[in-house]
């Protein structure tokens, strides 16, 4: 029963949240139907939401990879349109020209190839993952000072009629675990850990798992102005 209170609660007060993405998902609650009879790549092909990531998978060469045994954190539109302007802002300056244009083609190959740090071996559904996290390398291979930790974070501020509600969440782990230091303000904020939530977590294609990212989630954890 409290799993479907859970649900419940998540499915009518998040949707709200994520408005533009309240047809494809039921935020972190799942899906109706978590199986999809259809691959990762042709799944997030069937989601407009996902049509700017596609096309970037397409240019990294990565469509067998995403098909392959894996798990795959999945970045929105949204997410990406905000990169694209982060970049352009920063091309701007460079050339000093207002008026570039700056698209997904703008985006430099070896920029592109980083969408491995969004794909990890096997499949990573909820029912794997823990409250004290567990560090995994993805497919772009070991990086220097930097991890990366899939885990569940747990909330109890649901009142009375849930015990708690865990949020699938990837946390980009930048020198230490911030989570393991006594003053996160003794840490300079540019290294700190960077963590984004989950969405719509567990949906099981015929290859593996996908996790569609919190659409406030800017592509590659970009941090730059973007207005």
């Amino acid at each position: 029963m409290k799993k479907i209170i859970i649900q419940s609660i998540l499915l009518t007060g998040l949707l709200f949240m994520f408005a533009s993405c309240k047809k494809e998902f039921a935020a972190d609650g799942g899906v109706s139907d978590a199986h999809v009879n259809m691959t990762t790549y042709d799944y997030l092909k069937s989601k407009p939401i996902f049509s700017s990531l596609v096309t970037l998978i397409d240019r990294a060469g990565l469509k067998d990879m995403v098909n392959s045994n894996c798990t795959f954190f999945a970045t929105t539109n949204y997410g990406i349109d905000e990169y694209l302007k982060a970049m352009k802002n920063i091309r701007a300056v460079e050339l000093d020209d207002e008026n570039i244009t700056y698209t997904l083609d703008s985006i430099p190959l070896f920029r592109v190839d980083s969408l491995k740090t969004y794909i990890f071996d096997g499949q990573l559904g909820r029912d794997a993952l823990t409250t004290s996290g567990k560090y995994y390398t993805s497919k772009y291979g070991d990086i220097p000072n930097v991890q990366f930790k899939l885990w569940l974070d747990r909330t109890y501020n649901y009142g009375a009629y849930v015990d708690y509600v865990d949020y699938v969440a990837y946390t980009k782990i930048i020198g230490t675990d911030d989570s393991k230091e006594l003053d996160i303000n003794d840490i300079p904020v540019e290294e700190r850990d960077k963590t984004v939530y989950v969405q719509s977590s567990g949906i099981i294609t015929t290859n593996g798992v996908v996790h569609a990212l919190d659409g406030y989630h800017r592509l590659f954890f970009n941090t730059d102005n973007a207005n």
